[in-house]
């Protein structure tokens, strides 16, 4: 695969999504779980989401229950818990596997486009972030470590990019 718009997943409410609707978009594509230590960082993205939506950009959350079993809910208690807790608007899909043989094709081509620490391509934990720029390309990942306020450089700097080719 040569971009993530060869990429397609299963929206939260079961219904299959071509990522190729996305193309010329910068994208945050986000492992997401909601019973995490990290799991604040929802309203930190809903901020970023909110401030540059309308300049093309989106967040794709993905609810993952690897880490620690913090993702038990089906897909309507997920849908209440971002909507009410957080007020969450960004685009969520189904629950998926983000590492081992049941992991979701885009986690295994975002991991191989752009390891982790020390070229570690395993997603460590829950709130794990890639980049994605105009063309569809992995610019950077961060860790979940990694609060949504300190990426507002880097997507202003995708933003401004010129969208290449797919």
């Amino acid at each position: 695969m040569s971009s993530i718009y060869a990429f397609s997943a299963q929206s939260l409410d079961g219904h299959d999504i071509d990522l190729g609707r996305y193309t010329g978009q910068v994208l945050l594509v986000v492992n997401v779980a909601s019973e995490c230590g990290f799991t604040p960082q929802y309203q930190g993205l809903q901020v970023l989401y909110d401030e540059f939506k309308d300049r093309g950009f989106t967040i794709l959350g993905f609810p993952c229950n690897q880490f620690g079993q913090q993702e038990p809910g089906d897909a309507d208690q997920i849908a209440s818990f971002c909507t009410t807790r957080f007020g969450v608007t960004f685009p969520l899909f189904a629950k998926i596997d983000v590492n081992g043989p049941a992991a979701h094709p885009l986690f295994d081509w975002l991991k191989r486009e752009k390891a982790g620490i020390l070229g570690s391509e395993r997603i460590k934990w829950n709130f794990t972030k890639f980049l994605v720029g105009r063309d569809g390309n992995v610019l950077q990942r961060y860790g979940s470590t990694t609060k949504p306020d300190a990426l507002r450089g880097d997507i202003e700097r995708a933003l401004q990019a010129p969208a290449g080719p797919t």
